[in-house]
């Protein structure tokens, strides 16, 4: 979500026999494809602007907020920080005046224009922040979703059309193709055509204020047939001036209104869960000729704890009867084992059993490798192996500060505010909220800190997860500094030397970074490469807390492989045992700065500070 929350655990019975033997019930719910895959999560707003005739206008934004004369896209090669003219207009702060109604013209023929770049990146699967139409830059407010956002599409003025004029309602009869809808579809073709899975997100607890079926009880009121699918504390008096429509929303938040519920509460209201297993089926198989080849291949669920346990194993059985190799992950920050058990989902993002202890050991060198190794054993251990393959082992997303950023503001010291946590993502991860907080280019040191953290990634149990940009150096803050558009070789990015708070800072240059791609590029070939990564196979060989160095092997026999990491800022020689021949991967200098010394099964290795190394 792009707003903070607390996460509402809904503990539910367990499943009745029946869903126990349904195929949403299991735990394998887990398709070949998604083991070990290599995921890239893409915000289309600001991955690639296609088509620079659909850009967004303050027309078809349906801009309801004062003093914005002059509203245009921001250039998207400019200095983040600088503010355009209507930006200035509205008022004088960065974060609270503007900002969150910039748009930069990303669209869907970005991303097909871009399918060749992931694919030779080593990407075979992308994940989708929401495409479905909705009125801001992060589409977490859908205003539908059976139709993509007219703005990422060919023709938005004929889709807009289409959408307030066509006369479509709750059932699927009525439903046309838009340009956007039929574009997309050419993108999950044109994806497959390269072996490239498309994955997009489903945001199943809440709409937008212009969700068809809200706008309808704002215009009919208690007469509206879509009535019952919200909480409405009042509706609307037509006798007045204000509106008087007040109904639950998520977070507290009335522009984001909540399903309801069914009467005892554990299961969405009858008319919303249609509608959502309606607009599944369009996008699994969206000629429903019952082969699913041409749509979508899974989803991954917003807040999904926040909507009852039933209507998710209804949901998964409905997923995997259109499509049994399909995948589906929630959004769950805590530890995801019991709750994949209730709800059958495939997998989850592993911000608990991954992104935590990353960030506490190899970002914030504040727990010991000791500690590290043993974190990792723990949380992962609670999965079946099938799970433990498809997990999202992500760092960062559209809900953090980046990677780069994390490390340029790391805490040596370990003061952890929440030791289950350790700090990831909590409060004042970004000067909107902290004025300490570094908005700078990560130095080279923290550069290799980031490249052992992706070598990481690249090596453990799961699917990695790469937010776009990070392969190409890309560094911001919390939202909305994590969502700068993305640097391109054909696009020459204007140096960032602005601060948003007026802070004195150094001028970084904002350019695609090469080096930093090419690295990326070997470490998922690693990855992609080596049958030793795509096991569950995992030993932890040497955890010295004194020299700070951590040592573990991946696979058995001859594709077994051996991952070394120095985590300390000086040179340090470990010792481990196990068969191990040759070194065939670094993260920094190239192989002679890495020494192996063999004595029948004991081996000394020599790393330089912040390196890590990779032997078969």
């Amino acid at each position: 979500m792009p707003i903070k929350r607390l996460c509402l655990l809904l503990i539910l019975p367990a499943a009745t026999a029946l869903a126990r033997e349904s195929p949403a019930a299991k735990l394998n719910n887990v398709p070949d494809w998604g083991k070990s895959a290599v995921w890239y999560q893409i915000f289309p707003e600001r991955f690639r602007n296609g088509d620079p005739s659909n850009d967004p206008t303050r027309e078809t934004l349906e801009m309801h907020f004062p003093n914005v004369g002059g509203w245009r896209p921001t250039p998207w090669t400019g200095d983040y920080f600088v503010r355009d003219e209507w930006e200035k207009a509205i008022g004088d702060s960065f974060y609270e005046n503007g900002i969150f109604h910039r748009r930069y013209g990303g669209d869907l023929q970005g991303v097909i224009d871009k399918l060749d770049y992931l694919k030779e990146l080593g990407v075979t699967a992308i994940k989708f922040n929401p495409v479905f139409y909705g009125r801001s830059q992060h589409k977490y407010d859908g205003n539908s979703f059976h139709h993509i956002d007219p703005n990422f599409g060919p023709d938005p003025a004929g889709d807009f059309e289409i959408i307030r004029n066509g006369g479509e309602t709750a059932d699927p009869a009525t439903w046309k193709w838009t340009a956007a809808d039929k574009l997309f579809l050419e993108l999950i073709k044109q994806a497959h055509e390269r072996g490239i899975k498309v994955v997009i997100d489903g945001v199943f607890n809440h709409t937008g204020r212009d969700f068809f079926a809200y706008r309808d009880i704002r215009i009919n009121g208690e007469k509206s047939p879509y009535a019952e699918w919200f909480t409405v504390q009042s509706f609307d008096n037509p006798d007045t001036r204000r509106n008087e429509l007040r109904v639950t929303g998520w977070a507290g938040f009335f522009t984001l209104p909540e399903f309801r519920n069914n009467e005892d509460g554990t299961d969405l209201h009858p008319g919303p869960k249609k509608y959502i297993f309606d607009a599944t089926k369009r996008w699994m198989d969206p000629d429903g000729d019952g082969d699913p080849s041409d749509g979508i291949d899974g989803w991954r669920l917003d807040v999904s704890e926040e909507v009852p346990d039933k209507f998710w194993r209804e949901w998964n059985e409905i997923v995997f009867t259109i499509n049994p190799q399909a995948i589906t992950i929630p959004e769950v920050w805590t530890d995801a084992a019991e709750y994949l058990k209730r709800t059958g989902f495939s997998a989850a993002m592993n911000y608990y059993a991954f992104a935590m202890p990353v960030k506490a050991y190899l970002i914030d060198n504040s727990i010991k490798p000791s500690a590290f190794g043993e974190l990792l054993n723990r949380r992962r251990g609670q999965f079946p192996e099938d799970t433990q393959l498809a997990l999202w082992n992500l760092t960062d997303s559209h809900d953090t500060d980046r990677l780069a950023q994390m490390i340029v503001n790391r805490n040596p010291e370990g003061r952890y505010k929440n030791a289950e946590k350790f700090d990831y993502d909590e409060p004042g991860n970004s000067a909107r909220s902290n004025a300490q907080y570094q908005i700078r280019k990560p130095d080279e040191q923290e550069r290799a800190i980031q490249r052992l953290v992706t070598l990481f990634q690249a090596t453990y149990v799961g699917a990695p997860m790469f937010y776009y940009g990070v392969e190409a150096g890309i560094w911001g803050g919390d939202d909305p500094d994590c969502r700068k558009p993305m640097p391109w070789p054909d696009l020459p990015m204007a140096t960032e030397k602005t601060d948003p708070i007026g802070r004195e800072r150094p001028e970084d240059d904002a350019n695609f970074d090469p080096e930093l791609h090419g690295f990326f590029t070997a470490a998922i070939a690693l990855h992609n490469g080596n049958a030793a990564f795509k096991s569950a196979d995992f030993a932890v060989l040497a955890a010295e807390d004194d020299k700070n160095v951590f040592v573990y092997a991946r696979g058995t026999g001859d594709s077994r492989r051996v991952v070394a990491l120095n985590r300390s800022a000086e040179p340090q020689t470990v010792t481990f045992d196990g068969p191990t021949e040759k070194i065939i991967f670094v993260s920094r200098g190239d192989a002679s700065e890495v020494r192996l010394q063999s004595d029948g099964p004991a081996h000394r290795l020599a790393l330089p500070p912040l390196t890590g190394a990779v032997l078969e």
